[in-house]
């Protein structure tokens, strides 16, 4: 049951049909845990908990630089040389105390990421390095826990969601991360942020787009990006959306799987 405080908090989006009281009680009750509270998890924390979702856990085992402050927004000056996750602790639950937030200050791994998963109902990966996308990938596929994953270059952007656990409405398996992108690039092909830059407010988008599409699979609402690329290109402000399908030699659950656990990742 929503206080009388909370109601007029959410007002706006009770009044939404597509929400309504039942949409706002079930993000209520909901539990998110983000991958990374820098770039894309800053909008992510922001905007989740600014929806009211109940709980909130967040992964991160970095500390805040002066360089990040030109794109993780829920970081300020002060928070230099603070743990991210306790910086990202005290804006969400001064921007909504109703929201529990638990701050994770652990790197993921193999070791851990199936018990720190299991505690939520829904991943968002904001994590920046393929290493950690196919491990949140795999982990979600053996918790079964829906994952919306995105990923910044220096003027684009990339979102889908994964429900690899999961059949389509044909009896066909939905596809994989590992569909999308069945090997990582080679080393040194895909320069990180700190040489190649990244422009801002396009993490912003970004990651407000993932806490959007994290909204809509709590609610349950419109058409979701399982199965579906959305590629943004800042250069020329363009949208487009690739399909995807399961991969039969996909090597997670594909037709002769190999994958079996998280003992292959390091």
């Amino acid at each position: 049951m929503l206080s009388t405080d909370e109601l007029e908090r959410y007002a706006r989006h009770i009044v939404l049909r597509e929400v309504g009281g039942p949409g706002q009680a079930a993000l209520a009750r909901s539990r998110v845990l983000v991958i990374g509270a820098g770039g894309l998890g800053a909008p992510v924390l922001l905007y989740l908990a600014a929806a009211g979702v109940g709980t909130l856990g967040v992964v991160d085992d970095d500390v805040v630089a002066l360089s990040n402050l030109q794109r993780q927004v829920i970081h300020a000056t002060p928070d230099i040389g603070a743990p991210k996750v306790d910086s990202a602790a005290a804006v969400v639950h001064r921007l909504n105390p109703h929201v529990n937030v638990q701050p994770r200050n652990v790197r993921l791994t193999a070791k851990n990421a199936l018990a720190l998963i299991g505690g939520y109902d829904i991943v968002a990966d904001g994590s920046d390095n393929f290493a950690t996308r196919y491990l949140v990938s795999d982990a979600c596929y053996f918790a079964k826990k829906p994952l919306i994953t995105a990923a910044l270059g220096t003027f684009d952007g990339t979102l889908t969601t994964i429900r690899a656990f999961e059949r389509g409405p044909d009896g066909t398996p939905n596809p994989t991360y590992r569909c999308l992108f069945p090997e990582s690039p080679p080393p040194g092909t895909v320069p990180a942020c700190a040489e190649a830059g990244v422009l801002g407010a396009l993490a912003g988008v970004v990651g407000s787009m993932m806490a959007l599409e994290v909204i809509r699979e709590i609610v349950g609402f419109g058409e979701g990006l399982v199965g579906r690329l959305l590629m943004i290109d800042a250069r020329g402000m363009r949208f487009e959306t690739l399909r995807y399908t399961w991969d039969p030699a996909n090597p997670l659950t594909g037709e002769q799987p190999t994958i079996r656990d998280l003992s292959g990742h390091v």
